[in-house]
């Protein structure tokens, strides 16, 4: 669903980004809805690299409910072990 966005931007730079868009005949809000798509697809690459491996080949591997608090579920158990 797309959703109306009001940016605020220097004009020279509106008129620039126009005419590229012009140039490789595409919209302005294409360029950048896309443009804006690489970036948080790139953070969230940049988290995943944050991983450690075992971690990783873990992640997926079962499901938990949404209302899960793992710092209290965390916490809970750390207690248990050590009190």
């Amino acid at each position: 669903m797309n959703t109306k966005l009001t940016l605020t931007i220097e004009r020279e730079i509106i008129e620039r980004a126009k005419k590229y868009a012009k140039e490789k005949n595409r919209s302005l809000s294409d360029l950048i809805e896309n443009y804006l798509k690489i970036l948080t697809k790139e953070e969230h690459i940049q988290k995943e690299k944050m991983l450690n491996p075992v971690v990783k080949s873990l992640k997926g591997s079962f499901k938990t409910s949404k209302k899960l608090d793992y710092k209290k579920e965390l916490n809970n158990r750390l207690e248990e072990k050590y009190l």
